[in-house]
């Protein structure tokens, strides 16, 4: 019998699969926290490997299984996909609404140390330890994981795997924010959570676990030259910069005409299926 609980409250036949959301109570959180799962059909008669999706500001675990067009490639190369939610929920915090770039829908994937936020705000801690466990605890996994995101999702998606190196055996990001220690997003978020200690902060920046040697891990980025927020919020070039210094392997797209919608995650989500599979069914 399974340590903790969780409950299922949809479910929606696939390619085959299923997509079903499971509610729990996070005690990393201190609140009900929803997950968004997609299992293959594969999954019925084997463990499989499991790609995890951080999403972007604003989001919830809906947003990838609903737009990217995932499943049927995943069902095709029988592999699990997870979608955490993007914040701690119900916790109804000073200012937590008010802003889209901090607080609900907004969690960085950082562990928070300020109060009122330490209590609540430690996504970094349940997308890495405490919903793993919970997962691999209810559904036919076989430990073989690899991770990917969008926007702050795919901020949270690199800082992931450059902090654990070996942990994830693959990393891609769509839209990433790059170096969010000089962006307007990671500056609001990080000085509410962390406080005003920028070494906390670069323990949550991309570029600055490659300069700091952290991981060797290749990196593949998806980036549309279309994207509103390209220069301001997501930097790739300094991304870029720093990879080439620092002889980190790094793969860059840049895909003209695309925005930062999920147009076009979708436009690409395939490629990095495909990617990823190589890694996640590597003998």
């Amino acid at each position: 019998m399974a340590q903790h609980a969780i409950e299922r409250v949809s479910a929606n036949k696939s390619f085959g699969g299923w997509v079903s959301r499971f509610t729990h109570y996070s005690e990393v959180l201190d609140c009900d926290m929803t997950f968004g799962i997609y299992l293959p059909p594969q999954a019925e008669e084997e463990r499989v490997p499991l790609l995890w999706w951080l999403s972007g500001l604003t989001c919830t675990d809906e947003n990838f299984m609903q737009k990217a067009g995932a499943q049927k490639l995943a069902a095709e190369l029988g592999i699990a996909i997870i979608c955490p939610d993007t914040s701690p929920r119900g916790t109804d915090l000073p200012g937590e609404h008010e802003r889209f770039d901090f607080g609900s829908g907004a969690g960085f994937y950082v562990n928070a140390t300020r109060e009122p936020w330490s209590r609540h705000y430690r996504m970094y801690d349940y997308v890495t330890r405490e919903l793993p466990e919970l997962i691999r605890e209810h559904f036919p996994l076989n430990g073989r994981e690899a991770i990917s995101g969008h926007s702050m999702g795919g901020h949270g998606a690199l800082v992931c795997a450059l902090r654990q190196p070996g942990r994830y055996v693959s990393v891609s990001a769509f839209s990433p924010v790059c170096h969010p220690v000089n962006c307007p997003w990671g500056e609001q978020a990080f000085s509410h959570y962390l406080g005003d200690d920028r070494a906390l902060w670069a323990e949550y920046d991309a570029c600055a676990l490659i300069r700091a040697g952290t991981s060797r891990q290749p990196l593949l980025v998806e980036q549309g030259e279309d994207d509103n927020f390209l220069d301001e919020q997501l930097q790739p070039g300094e991304l870029e910069r720093t990879c080439q210094e620092c002889d980190h392997e790094l793969t860059l797209n840049y895909r003209p005409g695309y925005d930062h919608s999920y147009f076009f995650v979708a436009s690409f989500i395939d490629d990095h299926l495909r990617y990823h599979a190589r890694y996640l069914q590597a003998e």
